[in-house]
């Protein structure tokens, strides 16, 4: 297959001009609704713990709110059943 130069020069001028483009397109403000972050353990443990200082940092890097949900039992299950059962946020 032969490269015309036209077609070389489109996709030339298509590779310089993307990442232009993409520094244009602005996202959203993370996190806009209050985040759930879901322990499987009891609360007072290492794990309530190291989650509420994971989420009191986020919440001062971020902005936005982190809210630590302790589901212990069942090895675990209750909170994995927890987090398949949560409403989607797309």
């Amino acid at each position: 297959m032969k490269l015309h130069r036209r077609h070389f020069l489109r996709i030339a001028a298509s590779a310089v001009a993307l990442p232009a483009l993409s520094r244009i397109a602005t996202a959203q403000a993370y996190p806009t609704k209050p985040v759930r972050i879901i322990v499987g353990f009891g609360a007072g443990g290492a794990s309530d713990i190291f989650a509420r200082l994971l989420g009191q940092w986020l919440s001062e890097k971020l902005g936005g709110s982190f809210i630590i949900d302790n589901r212990p039992g069942a090895a675990g299950n209750i909170a994995a059943e927890a987090v398949v059962n949560a409403p989607a946020d797309g």
